[in-house]
């Protein structure tokens, strides 16, 4: 039997999209934080001083920044899923299902 998709804003969709996040969020957790000489920026050439400190701001944060963006996908997840009551709307904003928040949400892992 091959492998379907979910309906798009299915429960289901919105399950594994969240187990996804919550994944990521735990993955950034255990990573062990970057540090210049384990990134492999490279050595002098025509990368002026200032674009390599960028660089290396940018990778040492980088950990922080993803867990903290996967913490407000996953809170967000938590808040917009399909109703049980309602057929049709979403719990978070009331909105018809799959709402805008979702929408945007589940492109992320594409």
């Amino acid at each position: 039997m091959p492998l379907t998709r979910p309906t798009k804003g299915s429960a289901t969709e919105h399950a594994l999209l969240l187990r996804c996040v919550e994944g990521i969020r735990e993955r950034s957790a255990r990573a062990v934080p970057w540090e210049p000489d384990t990134v492999g920026i490279p050595r002098g050439g025509s990368e002026s001083p200032l674009s390599r400190i960028n660089d290396v701001a940018f990778y040492a944060n980088a950990r922080n920044d993803v867990a903290a963006l996967a913490g407000v996908c996953a809170e967000l997840l938590r808040l917009h899923h399909p109703g049980d009551g309602e057929a049709g709307t979403c719990t978070g904003c009331g909105l018809p299902w799959p709402c805008p928040t979702f929408e945007e949400i589940s492109r992320l892992p594409g």
